[in-house]
């Protein structure tokens, strides 16, 4: 079995948990549309799954899975400013934004950034050993 028959099912399943996890933050935002908007992402209040579970308008794991996909998304670490406000399910404030969570949200933009660049790095280097392989399958066959 090559490398890519294995990654196959791999791919299928993460691409299968991203639909999941998209759609549930769709459907979070739909019901709470001043708290999650990918438009205009605001930070959240510290315990707002406590609140969302005891809404009971989803069920636990929708509200994990949004959450996670939500509060780990680019745009909601940039939003974590210190200072900023955090929001409630009504869209009101509730706390702020501290310098240390701050802090964390630009180490993680940082890691993020790097995984991106190290990616794709590697794609490159994938692509141009493939490129060789093919021109020595071609002359070998060519000379056979």
């Amino acid at each position: 079995m090559t490398e890519t028959q294995t990654a196959k099912p791999a791919n299928a399943s993460r691409n299968k948990n991203r639909a999941a996890n998209q759609a549930a933050v769709a459907q979070i935002s739909e019901l709470y549309p001043e708290t999650f908007n990918r438009e205009a992402v605001k930070p959240l209040k510290i315990g707002i799954q406590e609140d969302l579970l005891a809404d009971a308008k989803l069920s636990k794991g929708k509200i994990k899975r949004a959450l996670a996909s939500y509060v780990r998304s680019p745009l909601y670490y940039k939003s974590l400013v210190a200072g900023a406000d955090r929001v409630d399910l009504a869209g009101e404030a509730a706390g702020k934004v501290t310098e240390q969570e701050a802090e964390h949200a630009k180490s993680m933009l940082k890691k993020a950034r790097e995984q991106r660049q190290q990616r794709a790095q590697e794609q490159k280097k994938q692509a141009k050993q493939t490129r060789i392989n093919d021109k020595l399958a071609q002359l070998v066959s060519k000379h056979s």
